[in-house]
């Protein structure tokens, strides 16, 4: 897993009143936007899934994005052979097969040591798993390289997959009987983790990407799949699953494009069904659900789609380049596709298929008509920019729908190599606070009054009744007035500001407000996402005569010349590289026996400018720090490790 220092949120500013525009230092525009908030915690819709904040395989961004959900797919899932954990590229790669998917460091020859190794490696402790289960037919016989045209399925260089053996298991397969079952895969897998229901492998997905197959996949299934065949692989492939583990949970069909949507990409026997059927997601719900009852077993529990924007700027938001100020802008708004009916994004989708738009409800629509019960997922989805701020405040819109709008679980897709800032969007929401903070687990209701400009999503946490609200300024160049109503019978009375903007990928700390009758003014800077947490406590004021941080108080524990809380001892990296800045983790531990509200103090080279997770100050070289409401407190034997900051020399 990829680690990077722990660096989230500048120094605590002083309280801010609600009686003013709390206007922040970097929002100086000329103009403003003036929007109303209404936000209604006591409007408890639905829980928030945790596995919308899911990523794929190999895709764990900076390793601090707490995800609740990780799924090992994509093309080259469609010819795993987890007997011998080779795969084949298809159209992406030469048509290779050959160890691409094996994990660096471990042994090949072991049977699924693809999968173990995701899931042992992959997921973090209480994150939940998802598998692809091959439905093209033929899965990779070699690690041979690329399988020319003459070499298309059946031939050697291909095994057949079969979804059920119809005899005992092995957990050691037979490497010489010519085929590959789906059940003996999912019985190895109970075998070592147990079932879905008792932490084992959380669900399966019915491959990926079937429509394509005629092009990705053309040495395995070099014709193009009909609707029909889709439907029966899908149901024998859900039955072998659910025959072994009936716990799980199965995903499917894991559709590309629109055009797989509504006709499977003009599958050649489509013009059978279409006549009944508005789309082709409404056969595959309705076939499904026959089947279902017929088996006496759910055999389609999440309906799966991939959703890359077609939506234009200049250019599509998703190519590498779309980096104009109508990219940027047409990227912000495409979200609005998923959920607003009177909006119309720039794409060919939206040109000829608004009947099927906002995207969402009409999904809804056809699970309510055709397979009640069935859950939404996005298994691979982008909007481009990940490496842009315009790239963050879309995916923090997007993890915003899909909570407020009941999806069930996603999965971003990263499209280049930099998408620091698609990372720091799940941090918004998941570790805003360096401590693994996250967004509530209840929607409740909340509105704005300009959906061109700004977004809002609301929840409370059932533990704690925290209220969580994310705000989000689309607009490129003014700053919103934001302009907040509580309607509560519950009365908050302070919140924690925390905030994403061009300035830096890291979530900033921006310190408290102070709310009054549950009305809050702020402003908001252009191109910035924030996440409010409200409470029923008053505000801490660091301007009071007694606050510790007082540089006028004598027992001052920022005094450059105290050494700091008895016991404690600090430990910081300087880079010795030679560069003109630098930033360095801090790591405070706590060596005593007693539990203690700490401060300390160390040496530096040059001027701090930035300093995050804890109140500090500098005289000469020393910078002297103390903690924050939420780490000022260290258990013996305790670190906290959240607080970095940046210099120069």
């Amino acid at each position: 897993m990829n680690v990077s220092s722990h660096r989230h949120g500048l120094a605590r500013p002083k309280v801010l009143s609600v009686l003013i525009f709390a206007a922040l230092a970097s929002s100086a525009v000329s103009a403003q936007v003036s929007i109303d908030y209404s936000i209604s915690p006591d409007e408890q819709n639905h829980k928030i899934s945790d596995l919308i904040y899911g990523t794929n395989h190999r895709m764990n961004m900076t390793g601090h994005e707490n995800f609740g959900f990780y799924r090992l797919g994509g093309n080259r899932t469609t010819g795993y052979n987890w007997e011998n954990n080779y795969s084949n590229a298809g159209s992406d790669w030469q048509h290779s097969s050959d160890t691409y998917m094996v994990p660096d460091g471990v042994d090949e020859t072991i049977p699924g040591i693809t999968l173990t190794d995701f899931v042992d490696n992959d997921a973090i402790p209480g994150a939940k798993t998802m598998l692809t289960v091959p439905l093209a037919g033929y899965v990779a016989a070699d690690k041979n390289g690329t399988v020319q045209e003459g070499e298309v399925a059946p031939s050697s260089r291909w095994i057949p997959a079969i979804a059920k053996k119809n005899a005992p298991f092995s957990l050691t397969p037979d490497l010489t009987d010519n085929a590959v079952y789906t059940d003996e895969m999912v019985n190895f897998l109970v075998e070592r983790y147990g079932k879905a229901a008792d932490g084992g492998v959380f669900a399966y997905s019915l491959d990926n990407e079937p429509s394509l197959w005629s092009h990705t996949h053309s040495r395995i299934h070099p014709d193009k799949l009909g609707a029909k065949e889709l439907v029966d692989r899908s149901i024998e492939a859900a039955q072998a699953v659910k025959g072994v583990d009936p716990t799980a949970t199965i995903f499917g069909p894991a559709l590309y494009g629109f055009g797989a949507f509504t006709g499977l990409s003009d599958a050649p026997d489509w013009s059978n069904y279409s006549a009944q059927y508005h789309w082709f997601i409404d056969y595959y719900l309705a076939q499904m659900k026959a089947a279902g009852q017929s088996s006496g077993m759910r055999l389609l529990d999440v309906l799966d789609l991939h959703w890359y924007s077609e939506a234009r700027g200049d250019q599509r938001v998703t190519d590498g380049n779309a980096d104009s100020a109508k990219d940027k802008n047409a990227r912000m708004q495409a979200p609005r596709t998923l959920w607003d009916p009177e909006y119309q994004e720039d794409s060919w989708i939206a040109q000829w298929n608004m009947a099927e738009l906002p995207l969402i409800p009409h999904i809804q629509d056809s699970i309510d008509a055709h397979y009640p019960g069935t859950k939404i997922a996005f298994t691979e989805y982008g909007y481009g920019g990940g490496d842009d701020i315009t790239g963050a405040i879309t995916e923090a819109d997007v993890l915003g729908i899909f909570g407020k709008y009941g999806v069930y679980a996603a999965n971003s897709w990263i499209l280049n190599d930099e998408e620091k800032y698609l990372a720091s969007a799940y941090r918004l929401y998941r570790n805003y606070n360096g401590e693994n903070g996250t967004f509530g687990d209840t929607s409740v209701t909340a509105t704005m009054s300009d959906k061109e400009n700004s977004s809002i999503y609301a929840s409370v946490d059932s533990e704690t009744g925290l209220l969580h609200v994310i705000v989000l300024n689309k607009n490129m160049n003014e700053s919103i007035n934001g302009v907040f109503n509580i309607d509560s019978t519950t009365i908050y009375k302070s919140g924690k500001t925390y905030v994403l903007n061009s300035d830096s990928v890291e979530i900033q700390d921006k310190g408290e407000v102070e709310v009054t009758n549950n009305q809050l003014n702020y402003d908001i800077p252009a191109l910035s996402a924030y996440h409010f947490v409200f409470s029923t406590s008053d505000a801490t004021d660091p301007t009071d005569p007694t606050d510790p941080t007082d540089p006028t108080d004598p027992t001052d524990p920022t005094d450059p010349t105290d050494p700091g809380t008895d016991g404690v001892t600090v430990s910081v990296n300087i880079p010795q590289d030679g560069s003109a800045s630098y930033c360095s983790d801090i790591v405070v531990t706590n060596n005593g026996s007693e539990a203690v509200e700490w401060h300390t103090a160390f040496d530096v080279e040059g001027s701090v400018y930035a300093l995050w997770n804890a109140n500090w100050e500098q005289a000469g070289s020393k910078v002297t720090i103390r903690g924050v409401e939420w780490n000022k407190v260290l258990q013996p034997g305790a670190s906290t490790s959240s607080i970095g900051f940046c210099a120069n020399r």
